[in-house]
């Protein structure tokens, strides 16, 4: 009876309730939150449910995270080979093949001006850099951390390695995700207190028709320039734009297929659940995490402030020609940004039809905050 009785102990204390701390359970709690927004609500349910699942599993488990150094066996935890990828910059790299695959460049081809919205929202992000440094954040910390501005998950894990901020790279995946995944709560109340409903109700010209030359040569051309100004941004803006050139080439269509789908979607589950995994009570429940979630949210509001105030500069400019709302879609956030322009807009007026018009600086944010990551690189001589 003893050894019986000493065998079910031993069981008992492997549970993890024997285990667990305040803090996992507030962070499970979390999880709960982000999978009722994915489920429920259906906030960004592709980002949210991994990320919200490798939350729950790490602070359930915490070794499925573990490194191979910190194990009796050598072997490391699942997720920890996943996070691997992330720290490689592998994943964030093929996640913009993705976008590229599946996103239309033609607003912003038609619309050059697009661009010029696409680096206003990027203030957000300079404006975040020395505001971190003012709350104590080293110089490679605050651009890492400043990037979330962008609302760019993969820019923002791409940076933190190459800065070597793999110890804050966790909290700043997680913040830039889920504001990525919260782009309809957040931007709403920014755009509508800095436009008029006579701006909001602007109907924009029909773009004008984009030639299969065109749509060829950009990806092409911006992949010169852009490299050749800033070549630590080649990973990110030449994948991208490698992305778009199997999309719009016509030659490559299971290529096209794979990046868009298949691939883009298992990126996808090993990224969030690596990102999610980082999660753990011990990692995300103190200061340096919290203040990093803040200037995420403060970089991302500015971000999208400064595209809207830039664009009632162009509604200016242009006599009414163009709906301010759309530079709010400067946010790097693909497609979700664009869809919350065309949302508050159809409020308005629901014939309204603004997203074609909002891709343009959506496309154009993507690039820029490339570009923006690209700068901090070359600043620092990484």
């Amino acid at each position: 009876m003893g050894y019986v009785g000493e065998t079910l102990m031993n069981l008992l204390h492997q549970t993890a309730f024997f285990n667990l701390t305040w803090g996992n359970y507030v962070m499970i709690v979390v999880a709960f939150v982000f999978l009722f927004l994915a489920i429920k609500k259906g906030f960004e349910p592709l980002l949210l449910v991994p990320i919200a699942f490798g939350m729950l599993l790490v602070n359930i488990y915490p070794d499925i995270i573990v490194s191979p150094e910190e194990t009796s066996n050598g072997v490391g935890g699942l997720l920890y080979y996943f996070y691997t990828l992330d720290e490689w910059s592998i994943l964030p790299s093929l996640i913009f093949l993705g976008v590229g695959a599946m996103t239309d460049f033609g607003p912003l081809i038609a619309n050059p001006i697009s661009f010029l919205m696409g680096a206003a929202a990027q203030f957000g992000i300079f404006s975040a850099y020395f505001l971190a440094i003012g709350l104590g954040f080293n110089d490679k910390a605050a651009a890492a951390v400043s990037i979330i501005g962008g609302a760019d998950g993969p820019t923002s894990i791409f940076l933190a390695g190459k800065l070597g901020q793999s110890g804050l790279m966790g909290p700043i995946a997680v913040a830039a995700y889920s504001y990525m995944a919260l782009v309809p709560v957040i931007q709403p109340p920014i755009m509508k207190l800095l436009t008029t409903k006579k701006e909001r109700s602007i109907k924009m010209e029909n773009l004008r028709p984009v030639s299969k030359l065109e749509r060829i040569l950009f990806p092409i051309v911006v992949t010169v320039v852009v490299c050749l100004i800033l070549p630590s941004t080649a990973p990110l803006v030449g994948m991208l734009m490698l992305g778009n050139l199997f999309r719009e080439s016509g030659v490559v269509r299971q290529l096209t297929e794979t990046a868009s789908n298949a691939l883009m979607y298992i990126v996808v589950i090993l990224l969030g659940t690596s990102v999610g995994a980082t999660t753990s009570a011990e990692a995300f429940l103190n200061w340096s995490t919290i203040k990093i979630v803040v200037l995420g949210l403060v970089a991302f509001m500015v971000g999208t402030a400064a595209g809207v105030l830039f664009g009632k500069l162009l509604c200016l400019i242009t006599k009414g020609k163009i709906n301010p709302l759309i530079g709010s879609a400067g946010v790097s956030a693909v497609p979700m940004a664009a869809r919350v322009s065309q949302k508050v807009g159809a409020e308005e007026d629901p014939t309204n039809f603004l997203l074609m018009h909002a891709m343009g600086p959506n496309v154009a944010g993507v690039i820029g905050t490339a570009v923006a990551a690209g700068c901090f690189m070359a600043i620092f001589g990484v």
